[in-house]
């Protein structure tokens, strides 16, 4: 569904920055978008483009959060969560560190 890819209201936004503890900062050098217009956004004092809020969606995403679609059947909205919990990242850490250095022939 197209419309809910790029769905990102000014509460995902603030919620999605929450959850993944971003600083407006970091998500501007990520997304070229100015700080004081996306926190803006967040406050829902103004609006973004549709390719701002893709770049933003997107940006988000990398920082690790998940966009939740919309349940009418069961009355839930959209909503954002975590991909990884901190146990899971803590151990995706660890094995990213393990082992020498990675060559050619390795599987």
């Amino acid at each position: 569904m197209d419309t809910f890819e790029s769905l990102i209201t000014a509460d995902l936004a603030r919620a999605g920055r929450a959850l993944s503890q971003v600083s407006l900062d970091d998500l501007t050098d990520r997304t070229g978008i100015d700080a004081e217009l996306l926190h803006a956004f967040e406050r829902g004092r103004h609006d973004l483009t549709a390719e701002q809020k893709q770049s933003l969606r997107h940006a988000l995403e990398e920082y690790g959060v998940h966009f939740l679609p919309a349940d009418d059947e069961a009355g839930v909205g959209h909503g954002v969560r975590q991909k990884f919990n901190p146990r899971t990242v803590k151990r995706l850490e660890n094995w990213e560190n393990e082992g020498g250095p990675a060559r050619e022939d390795d599987i």
